[in-house]
């Protein structure tokens, strides 16, 4: 059995990549004020440099978007491109965990469990159980691997006011898990707006790099976004932004074999005159990264029932679990 953080260093980008730079000064040509300033903000390996914006860059570090796309020229200039092999990616896939949602049904849906290397996006209207099943996530990442855990800590980014111990412990204990033990390994961020939930995800890395979480669970990630830029005026600059930030996300989950479940709000669509007008924000931006996209809705009861509507490999369909005291449930 793999020991505790070993999948998260297993993954990572080759030692030349993600070692932090000690001579930026003379690699790139910068004074050492801006090279501290780059590693301040992360920005402390070429390839990472390499791979950014001028006008990102130029923003972190303080200084002109000419300077920075000189930097990042130069940095380019020094990185090779890092093609991979299609066995490579494949040796890759066969460390990929699971997280048990607790219904067997769900599992099966969704090819198993909450999948590493990925991210599973939820979303629709209020009370279709999001939330909830983000709050079991919160359980079922600690549980032993046998049992469908992955054995780790969760980072939970709460940018509705939703995140509730009580019921994280409710569940702990239904799980037959010492409620206060689960409670301290999860890394709770409440975020403001959405670039302090962006600046949270960013600080988390240190966290994340020494292998004590596993989970990341966004709840939910387009609030922030929605309530912070209105109107189609702001619509272009929300998109970037949410853009980068799924990405990050992203980024995480493969390099860290990390599982990612994100919820998403919905709108009415009033172009859709039939059938169900439920539309999930953010766009394309959202639909093009999320690996899987469940819509989960109302049913009578404590019924919930959940859509697959995206997967690169699995085929849509649909199952009924249930919200219960004691967690999610067939």
């Amino acid at each position: 059995m793999a020991k505790k953080g070993e999948n998260a260093a297993v993954l990572e980008a080759p030692a030349e990549q993600t070692t932090v730079e000690k001579d930026l000064e003379s690699l790139l040509g910068v004074s050492s004020a801006t090279a501290d300033k780059l590693r301040e903000t992360r920005y402390d390996n070429l390839e990472t440099i390499a791979t950014s914006m001028p006008s990102e860059l130029a923003l972190v570090a303080e200084i002109g978007e000419d300077t920075a796309l000189k930097i990042i020229s130069t940095a380019r200039k020094k990185v090779e491109a890092s093609f991979e092999l299609g066995t490579t990616i494949l040796e890759r896939r066969k460390l990929i965990e699971k997280i048990t949602t607790g219904s067997k049904e769900l599992d099966a849906l969704i090819g198993g469990g909450i999948e590493t290397q990925a991210i599973t996006e939820a979303f629709g209207k209020f009370g279709s159980g999001k939330s909830q099943l983000g709050f079991q996530l919160c359980v079922n990442a600690q549980l032993p691997k046998e049992k469908g855990g992955l054995e780790g800590g969760v980072l939970f980014i709460d940018s509705e006011s939703t995140f509730r111990p009580e019921r994280i412990a409710q569940m702990a204990a239904a799980a037959g898990l010492d409620p206060e033990g689960v409670l301290t390994n999860i890394h709770v961020a409440q975020a403001m707006n959405s670039d302090h939930q962006i600046f949270m995800l960013e600080k988390a890395e240190p966290l994340i790099r020494e292998g004590r979480i596993r989970t990341i669970i966004v709840d939910s990630l387009t609030a922030a976004f929605r309530s912070d830029y209105i109107g189609r005026g702001e619509l272009s600059e929300r998109q970037g932004k949410l853009n980068k930030h799924i990405h990050t996300l992203l980024r995480y989950a493969r390099n860290y074999n990390l599982a990612v479940y994100v919820t998403n709000q919905v709108m009415d669509n009033p172009g859709i005159l039939f059938g169900d007008p439920t539309t999930p924000i953010g766009g394309h931006v959202l639909a093009h990264t999320s690996t899987y996209r469940l819509y989960l809705r109302r049913s009578k009861e404590d019924r919930r029932i959940a859509k697959l509507v995206d997967s690169p490999n699995l085929p849509d369909g649909e199952c009924v679990f249930r919200v219960t005291p004691e967690g999610l449930t067939d």
